[in-house]
């Protein structure tokens, strides 16, 4: 199973919930892990974009990665003026995402890889990190719906794996609720840092 499995079959109804859905208000806890000043932004699993659009609008210059087709389309359709750059890639390869990034999101995005993605995807993580960058990731605890593909992955594995990379965990935080209530379901909040002046670990 692929790990954006059930995507493509959902992204209508997925494409009409953020048409609602309020992105601050949703982020209202995590809103200070978020950059101020204007910096280079890559949205990995970007889905139809809302997060990407947000940033945008805040003044940030933004990459969105999204490897389902409907979902991009989705996206160019509701944020056609957003600026996005959208390219077509996903986890662990991210195939033909260059440079460097001042922060990278990874909204539930990190436990839809098995344990050998997220070795080879951490490594990308880190070559794509600007010196002083930081990734910020949220891991879904909890039942998997049907026709998904999760794992439980801990924010303390996350953080080992990023240390083998060059990567320092600036917080890893678990037990915050679900956005929409679901019962069950919990998040860790994971930042990862790449030092300044340091280059990415192999």
């Amino acid at each position: 199973m692929a790990s954006n499995a059930g995507y493509a079959e959902q992204a209508d109804e997925r494409a009409r919930g953020d048409l609602t859905w309020d992105v601050e208000r949703a982020r209202a806890d995590e809103l200070h892990l978020f950059p101020v000043e204007p910096c280079r932004v890559l949205d990995v699993g970007a889905g139809t974009g809302k997060d990407a659009a947000w940033l945008a609008g805040l003044g940030h210059t933004v990459t969105a990665v999204e490897p389902t087709d409907e979902l991009r389309a989705h996206g160019a359709r509701l944020y056609p003026d957003a600026g996005l750059t959208w390219i077509e890639a996903g986890l662990p390869e991210l195939a033909g995402v260059t440079g460097e990034y001042d922060f990278v999101l990874l909204s539930a995005v990190w436990m839809h890889l098995d344990a050998v993605e997220r070795a080879h995807g951490m490594g990308r993580l880190a070559e794509l990190l600007a010196p002083g960058g930081r990734a910020f990731m949220t891991l879904r605890h909890g039942p998997v719906p049907a026709g998904r593909r999760m794992f439980d992955v801990s924010g303390d594995e996350t953080a080992a794996l990023a240390a083998e990379h060059g990567l320092r965990t600036v917080v890893n935080s678990t037990g915050h609720p679900d956005y929409t209530d679901r019962p069950g379901v919990s998040w860790t909040r994971v930042v990862l840092g790449r030092p300044a002046g340091a280059g990415a670990a192999g």
